[in-house]
């Protein structure tokens, strides 16, 4: 499959857009793994980002993570890296703490061009999966240096020191070459079959286009001519997760959005995504997130999530 059949069906998240309007337009955006686990999930499911790569280090758990046609389970210390708009989802263990940076593709290009030119060009146009226990041990040294750079950056970035911006494009640099270093000893994966990737597709298209309208999952199966369980399976082959968690990671990534970025109340928003019964949108959010909307607004305005 393109790239170019993959951008028409799969979600485009903009983090300044979605999650951190601060950064809306910064060629470089870093969190720790746990914040966008609060506002997405530890299931996070499959998505792009148009224009910017993803790198994900997570410290610890098992770990699943697909990357284009590609499924990796590993167990952390691991490290992922994502080409800009090239569809991945993860699944994160309830403990693990990591980082996320999402880099504008620029950056890459600037790298490719300013240094080894085909070396890191090579190694970095596909996803990479590293996992420590891993490497060979020669390499434990580059995985420790790897780790140090992700520390200087949250460091760097939770700061105001004298030069910031060029700091972080340096430190981000020198992440991207200790990635290409390391990237010749990638973690196995199994590759997904076309087929399961068409029905996927067709399913995740759907749902972008009805969730607001709370489509149940037998209107989704009658539309794809398929039954419950063969969508299933192929919902397990591929995000590791079932159709109905897909439908309602859905509706509630809308929920936390219009929680944050709006003024509309909380019944609101329950008529806008196609609930009747205001009592019982408040029921699935906190159901799923453990939090009223009242206290989920609150908790991301005290982040300085706006």
């Amino acid at each position: 499959m393109s790239q170019t059949d993959h951008t028409e069906w799969i979600p485009n998240i903009i983090l300044g857009q979605d999650y951190d309007r601060r950064y809306l337009d910064a060629p470089i955006h870093y969190d720790v793994l746990e914040n966008l686990a609060a506002f997405y999930g530890r299931e996070m499911p499959v998505h792009r980002h148009a224009q910017y790569v993803q790198i994900h280090y997570v410290d610890r758990g098992i770990i699943d993570f697909h990357i284009d046609d590609k499924v990796y389970e590993v167990t952390g210390p691991a490290c992922f890296f994502t080409p800009a708009s090239i569809p991945h989802s993860f699944r994160t263990d309830p403990s693990a703490r990591g980082h996320v940076l999402t880099i504008h593709q620029s950056m890459v290009w600037q790298l490719m061009q300013d240094s080894v030119g085909h070396e890191i060009d090579a190694s970095l146009t596909e996803g990479i999966c590293l996992e420590r226990d891993q490497l060979p041990r020669e390499q434990k040294t580059q995985w420790s240096l790897l780790a140090g750079i992700l520390d200087d950056i949250q460091l760097e970035w939770s700061g105001d020191q004298l030069a910031k911006e060029l700091a972080l494009k340096s430190l981000v640099r020198l992440l991207l070459i200790r990635m290409a270093r390391l990237s010749f000893k990638r973690s196995a994966s199994r590759t997904v079959n076309s087929e399961d990737l068409r029905l996927f597709r067709r399913f995740t298209d759907l749902i972008e286009e009805h969730y607001q309208e709370q489509w149940h999952l037998p209107r989704y199966t009658t539309e794809m001519a398929i039954s419950e369980s063969r969508l299933n399976q192929t919902c397990q082959r591929i995000a590791n997760t079932s159709p109905k968690k897909l439908i309602h990671d859905r509706v509630l990534q809308e929920s936390k959005r219009l929680l944050i970025f709006s003024n509309l109340s909380s019944n609101e928003i329950c008529y806008q995504l196609g609930f009747s019964d205001p009592a019982y949108f408040s029921r699935f959010f906190k159901k799923h997130t453990r939090m009223t909307t009242l206290q989920f607004r609150k908790q991301m305005a005290a982040r300085g999530t706006h």
